[in-house]
């Protein structure tokens, strides 16, 4: 039996990921999360095979969690379900230590498969994403301005578009308001947009909210 530990913040999503897994005889649900910091505590004493990971949660969001998951002592295989259909986003996740990438618009079947590929010790690429990253991916006149934030910027940059203030996501990554006006005007300046009416336009237009 593949036991899957769910991290979604979207009730309904996640309730509909836990009935697509129960219909499967090989697997089974064995926690949720709604949010980064429930995920990493529940691991700490729900073993699983797999964690089934959106990217977009508040507070440590998904591509924050990943490597602090990977870091407990034996890990399960972390499996990224995100509404983000780009390549880059995709390269993002595996660079930091996801073992596959599917989006939300896939089809019921292959994510059962894409569950147990993982727990098995493979990889696994949506289909539709796995060739335009074979061609996107390292080619720089292709790639989205987005792709040029280190790893906080893009986590400064999530949440200033979801609506948080500095001062809130200074109080959620432990970070001073100083540091994360000096990560928002680094990635402002990046993404070359001079207001957040510009960044939620941006983030909208890219898929990113």
């Amino acid at each position: 039996m593949i036991r899957v530990l769910v991290a979604e913040d979207h009730t309904i999503v996640r309730e509909g990921i836990k009935q697509l897994i129960g219909l499967a005889k090989d697997l089974q649900v064995v926690g949720e999360a709604c949010n980064g910091e429930q995920l990493l505590e529940t691991l700490r004493h729900v073993p699983c095979e797999v964690v089934l990971l959106d990217i977009s949660m508040p507070g440590v969001n998904g591509l924050e969690a990943i490597p602090r998951i990977r870091a407990l002592s034996n890990p399960p295989a972390i499996l990224v379900l995100s509404m983000h259909d780009e390549a880059q986003m995709a390269a993002r996740a595996l660079k930091v230590g996801a073992a596959g990438y599917a989006t939300k618009d896939s089809d019921p079947a292959l994510l059962l498969t894409a569950i147990r590929r993982v727990a098995a010790g493979g990889r696994y690429i949506d289909p539709d994403l796995a060739d335009r990253m074979v061609f996107e991916v390292g080619l720089t006149d292709n790639r989205p301005l987005h792709s040029l934030l280190s790893e906080r910027e893009f986590s400064v940059f999530e949440r200033l578009a979801q609506g948080a203030n500095v001062n809130d996501i200074a109080q959620q990554l432990g970070l001073s308001s100083k540091t994360i006006s000096t990560h928002k005007a680094r990635l402002m300046q990046k993404l070359n947009i001079h207001s957040l009416a510009d960044l939620v336009k941006y983030a909208m237009e890219h898929k990113l909210l």
